[in-house]
């Protein structure tokens, strides 16, 4: 199964935009699917539902991490290969989103009231909102810039 269809599955199961990125990578990631959902469980909602970044391009960027990410903080080739592959990342998404990383403008015409609105944060209007496309686009593309 594609990437983008694992993480839509597990999204519609009811984890987060960041979670459901980093479990359709969990095949490579040598961690439990416990530990990845814990691990990436902050960033939905654009962080904690504050609509900030996406928690697609979050999970993305965590799956980049553990994947290709430096540990040697004087390492700064490293650093800036690694920072320039999540730009790149996030420059796809945005030719592919409609321009933006930022959720709150992702979800702009969406159908909740507020940052907080109860309604969606419980999954009712969910289908209404386009995350689900947004997590399949996200896993889309960073498979396909680690292949």
């Amino acid at each position: 199964m594609e990437r983008e269809h694992i993480a839509e599955a597990y999204f519609k199961k009811g984890y987060n935009c960041a979670q459901a990125v980093v479990l359709a990578f969990k095949d490579e990631l040598g961690k439990s699917e416990g530990e990845l959902a814990a691990l990436a469980s902050s960033f939905g909602g654009g962080l904690a539902r504050m609509r900030e970044v996406c928690g697609a391009v979050s999970g993305a960027a965590l799956v980049f991490g553990m994947l290709h990410g430096f540990a040697d903080p004087t390492d700064q080739t490293a650093k800036k290969e690694h920072y320039r592959f999540v730009q790149e990342f996030a420059e796809r998404f945005k030719a592919r989103s409609g321009g933006s990383i930022i959720c709150r403008e992702l979800l702009r015409g969406g159908t909740f009231e507020s940052a907080h609105d109860l309604n969606y944060v419980d999954n009712a209007p969910i289908k209404k909102l386009p995350c689900v496309e947004l997590v399949k686009l996200s896993a889309a593309i960073a498979d396909e810039m680690l292949r």
